[in-house]
Order: C-alpha cells, then structure tokens, then sequence
C-alpha cells in the first residue's frame, strides 16, 4: 500500500495549555483532524481539557514538562515526534503575567517572569525548527499581549519578557520563512473569557454579554485560520480584541 494511502496525522503541540485560550486552540486543531498534544507543569491539571477533546471525538495527549528547561524541552519534542508524528504547529502560550510595583520586584521573579514567557519561547521553537525546516513545512504561533507592544505601569517583567517574544518571533519570521515554516505571532489585546477575569473583576466579566472580552473559541480560530494561510499570503502580526477594547 502507498504512503498517500497511509498519510501521517498531524500534530499540534500547545505549549501552555491552559484552562481557557490554549486548551481551545488544542480543541480547534482536534477537531480538524489533527493530534493535540498539550503541556503544562502539572500533567494532572490537564486531564480536563484532554477528556472533552477525547468526548468530542479527537485524539489528545497531556504531558507535564517546565517549558524553561532545556533537557525536558528537547525530551518532550523527541517523544511526541516518535510516539505521534511530524509536529506541524507549536503554538507557544506560555503567559506569565504577575504584575508587581518596580520598587517591590525581586530580581527573582523578574528573571522568572522571562524565563517564563521568553526564554522558553526559544527554547521550544528551535527544538521544533530544526524539525519543520528539514521537512520545509510547519507554523510556530507565539501568544503576545498588550505588553507586547506597551509597557504598562506595574507591569515591567512581563512587558519586558513580551517584548522580548515578539522580537524573538520576529527574529524567526525573517529567518524561517524563506525555509518553509510560518511563523507568526499574535497580539491579544483584552480581558479573555476565563475563571481569573470572573472572579477578579467581575465588571469586565459583566461584559461578557456584549461581547466585551474574548472568547478563547474565537481566539482559537484564528490560530487555525494562520495555519492554514497560503505562503503566498502569510500573516506575522494578528492582533484580537473585543470592538469595545480602547487601544
């Protein structure tokens, strides 16, 4: 039998997977065939998101891995790639946003912050490259945010690791491209749908009804629509945020 008769499922690796945005992004790529793989720290806190892909009719496998270590970094996209197959989309949603006084931060948790939503960036992407341009195909989407274009009081290491991303993105765009892999990054721009935002500020979330914060299914669309972007047409920068957002 030919290998077009037996063709490779896809898949999509979500690094940050969390309980809203990346979970539904694995849930998108299911659903059109692909094999989410999703990972965070804690394996056991992924398991929902995992169930309701797999009640959906999807395939989806939860790993726990630190993002920001190098050994578990290469580890993970060895296995996936040995266990599943050819990763075609790394999307990188690792977020990190813990918003603290320049006069109370601790150099700790400054470097932390970029670990976190930085230098693991890097780290999963060039294990992931090294794999899409020997095949000469393959998207890495990275999340940003408002700090990836503004640095808002109070919020000094996390604009700064956003910041950082986006350049890293940058960086890769111009480089990968031309080799066959897109890589885009998006800006979303507004309070997002979560259990966080409805506890917090119940007010924002009290726009939920006008559709006043961001759907993470609606996020996740869009990171499907990058994937699936003809070469000839490719987008780098998408930025989402609700109609009623002041930017």
């Amino acid at each position: 039998m030919s290998a077009a008769a037996n063709p490779v499922t896809p898949v999509a690796l979500v690094v940050g997977a969390g309980d809203a945005t990346g979970s539904a992004i694995a849930a998108r790529f299911a659903r059109e065939g692909y094999i989410a793989c999703l990972t965070r720290r804690s394996a056991d806190k992924l398991q929902p998101a995992v169930d309701a892909i797999r009640a959906a009719g999807g395939q989806a496998f939860g790993y726990g891995s630190d993002a920001r270590q190098e050994d578990e970094v290469a580890a993970l996209v060895e296995r996936i790639e040995n266990e599943h197959g050819p990763i075609e989309v790394l999307v990188f949603n690792i977020g990190a946003n813990a918003p603290c006084s320049v006069l109370d931060e601790t150099a700790r948790k400054y470097f932390k912050v970029w670990e976190m939503a930085c230098f693991a960036g890097f780290l999963n992407a060039r294990e992931v490259a090294r794999r899409m341009v020997a095949r000469g195909r393959g998207s890495i989407l990275f999340t940003g945010a408002t700090a990836s274009l503004r640095g808002g009081a109070n919020f000094a290491a996390f604009a700064g690791a956003k910041h950082a991303l986006r350049a890293l993105a940058q960086s890769l765009a111009r480089e990968l491209g031309p080799r066959g892999v897109h890589v885009a990054h998006v800006v979303v721009d507004g309070a997002i749908d979560t259990e966080f935002i409805r506890s917090r500020f119940p007010e924002r979330y009290a726009l939920k009804e006008q559709d006043g914060i961001l759907d993470p299914a609606h996020i996740a669309d869009n990171y499907w629509h990058l994937h699936r972007q003809p070469r000839d047409a490719w987008t780098f920068e998408l930025d989402l945020r609700p109609y009623m957002e002041r930017w």
